[in-house]
């Protein structure tokens, strides 16, 4: 029965279905299944099941399987990459191989010639035998075969041929499949490290480094991976002795997802064996999580929801790099556009365009600082501004003159709590009569891993082994995950936010006045019931499930 006919005689599609998918596939010339799939017109596990009653073939999910490394090396890996086909078990001479286009049948007559006996195929989902190559044979393993093929022995790429290889399209090709893999897996950041004898790529997942699978080949190429890099970034690939900074655009498709854009920040600095490259990772069309998304707490939500909605004032979000404040910022001010208020904002770098939100990128190289942009939008009549960060003295002034004269100022500092923002910013030389009058709440977060959905299990912790202060739930049991390939066997897969928030009253503005130290102004905001701590928004997370008391404490200091 042919597919076409197994799919209607199912009633897994309707004809008008059918003839949209053949009209497509003569477009497009692939098969009739997948265009089925990518219409949305028929499930991936359908059309597998499909292709397994065609060829009267066992269906195997290659998550499950322990193979021998001795059986994965009984096929060459430029055979497991051109044909996508795995061995994944061994009988006496008979090789059993997973594929996932069982069509080509001249594939089996190949194989039966490399492995020398019978083969025996069985079928396995596409993407889900790619992830299976790729954590086997690594990330870009067939191109790093072609490329090694044409180096005699052990010959290293000259330093002076990094330029051309960096042209060629195997190196081009293998660049993309680390980019692509990096955004695929989540990471925020792509790190390339050259050491004395190997070049290491580590992705940050969920905040963690990750070291990537690439095949130990990857160490010849190093220089001409590096140069590709800043090809891509138009930065200048002779210089090697001094950092430098770019930026990339990247089209990435993701499986079972749309194409998407990234924008890729580029930060390259000479090592002692090389030069070292570190990408962030943007998406240009991520959809903006909301507060709610993000974990705030619905209490902090509420008296937020009312400092965000005040006319004039100024709001500071507050902790380390990399602890999503920008996030929290971008989600803020999509609760609040609206045609009724201008909002303009001066950013280093621009991480996501707002739709309705005027956004202005730093440049240094023309005197396009934050203090003087933000000098130059309040001629621009905003009701709204937004200061990417507060680094000196006369950015703080400014966005003080300008919070005092009628404007809404969000802006960012790296203080450890909310009480400490008002310590930083004496510290930058700000008067405190001024800080006293202007500042209206202070938003402290941290980031902590969210335990992974798929392997998620309760358990019963030793009383004994919880901090003092930690009180748990009635039922006295807490969730982790187990480790699962969802989640990298970390147990965690995705983050969310820990909040603190101060809003800062007429006593607290007196305390200010006065320089009064933040551990007496966390004292004094917590007596008034104005202050629950990162450290109580954390353990209520973990009395949820969310997350686990090592992140929280890994997170926040006690």
């Amino acid at each position: 029965m042919a597919l076409d006919t197994h799919f209607l005689a199912r009633g897994l599609i309707t004809q008008a279905q059918l003839d949209a998918a053949v009209a497509e596939q003569a477009a497009t010339g692939e098969r009739l299944d997948r265009a089925l799939v990518r219409l949305g017109m028929l499930s991936r596990s359908e059309a597998l099941a499909a292709l397994a009653e065609e060829f009267q073939l066992p269906v195997i999910d290659p998550a499950s399987l322990a193979v021998e490394p001795d059986v994965l090396a009984a096929l060459p890996p430029k055979i497991v990459f051109r044909h996508r086909c795995v061995p994944i078990a061994r009988a006496g001479r008979t090789l059993t191989v997973a594929v996932a286009d069982p069509f080509d049948q001249a594939v089996s007559d190949e194989l039966r010639l490399i492995a020398g006996g019978p083969v025996d195929l069985v079928l396995a989902d596409e993407d889900e035998l790619a992830k299976f190559i790729r954590a086997h044979y690594g990330v870009g393993g067939d191109t790093l075969d072609a490329m090694a093929a044409g180096l005699p022995g052990q010959v290293e790429v000259k330093a002076s041929d990094d330029a051309e290889q960096a042209q060629e399209a195997s190196v081009i090709k293998l660049v993309n499949d680390l980019l692509v893999e990096a955004i695929a897996e989540r990471a925020t950041d792509v790190h390339v490290e050259p050491y004395e004898h190997e070049l290491i790529v580590r992705y940050r997942i969920d905040g963690v480094l990750q070291k990537a699978n690439v095949p130990a080949a990857i160490n010849r190429f190093g220089p001409a991976i590096i140069s590709r890099l800043k090809i891509m970034a138009s930065l200048n690939i002779a210089e090697k002795r001094r950092p430098q900074d770019g930026r990339i655009s990247f089209k990435a498709r993701i499986p079972n997802a749309a194409p998407q854009e990234f924008d890729l920040r580029v930060s390259i600095i000479p090592m002692l064996f090389g030069e070292g490259v570190v990408l962030r990772v943007l998406s240009k069309t991520a959809v903006l999580m909301s507060l709610n998304d993000l974990g705030m707490p619905d209490g902090i939500l509420a008296s937020w929801d009312t400092l965000i909605a005040r006319p004039h004032g100024i709001l500071l979000v507050t902790g380390p790099t990399g602890s999503g404040k920008s996030t929290t910022l971008y989600a803020s001010l999509n609760r609040i556009v609206s045609d009724a208020i201008k909002i303009i904002t001066v950013e280093d770098p621009v991480e996501y365009h707002v739709a309705g939100v005027n956004q202005i990128q730093v440049n240094h190289k023309v005197g396009l600082d934050f203090a003087s942009g933000l000098r130059s939008i309040l001629r621009h009549d905003p009701d709204v501004v937004l200061i990417g960060e507060i680094r000196d003295k006369e950015t703080a002034e400014t966005a003080i003159q300008a919070s005092l004269t009628g404007h809404l100022v969000f802006s960012t500092l790296h203080t450890n709590d909310a009480p400490g923002a008002a310590t930083r910013l004496l510290d930058m030389g700000v008067e405190p009569f001024l800080i006293a009058s202007s500042v209206e709440g202070i938003l402290a977060q941290r980031l902590v891993r969210r335990i992974c959905k798929e392997c998620a299990q309760i358990i019963t912790p030793d009383p004994a082994d919880l901090p003092k202060d930690f009180v748990l739930p009635a039922t006295g049991r807490l969730r982790r995950g187990a480790g699962c390939r969802a989640c990298r066997n970390t147990g965690y897969r995705g983050r969310l936010g820990v909040y603190e928030l101060l809003r800062v009253s007429e006593a607290l503005r007196h305390l200010i006045a006065e320089r009064e130290p933040g551990p007496v102004l966390a004292s004094k905001a917590k007596a008034e019931g104005n202050l629950a701590t990162l450290l109580d928004d954390g353990y209520e997370k973990v009395r949820a499930g969310s997350t686990t008391l090592e992140e929280v404490l890994s997170a926040v200091s006690a």
